[in-house]
């Protein structure tokens, strides 16, 4: 199982999300407040990922500790501004 922070975080705010994995790489796609998301991971020696929960209109690439990295985007969505 890939992307396993992540998974459970989603799962700890009740959020729903649909899993694949394939080839060693873990995609998720869920939505919030209305708006679709995607985390798709790629493959070794490049590990990474790409997604736009930054800005749900464009993708971006993550890479070092991707997993971290995303999450704490995901996180700052739950911070009063």
């Amino acid at each position: 199982m890939r992307l396993e922070t992540i998974r459970h975080y989603l799962d700890s705010r009740g959020t729903s999300y649909q899993y694949r994995e394939e080839d060693d790489c873990g995609a998720i796609d869920f939505e919030h407040r209305g708006l679709r998301y995607h985390i798709w991971e790629f493959p070794a020696p490049e590990r990474g990922a790409e997604s736009n929960v930054l800005s749900a209109g464009r993708s971006v690439e993550y890479d070092g500790d991707y997993e971290q990295t995303i999450l704490s985007i995901l996180q700052s969505w739950e911070t009063p501004q």
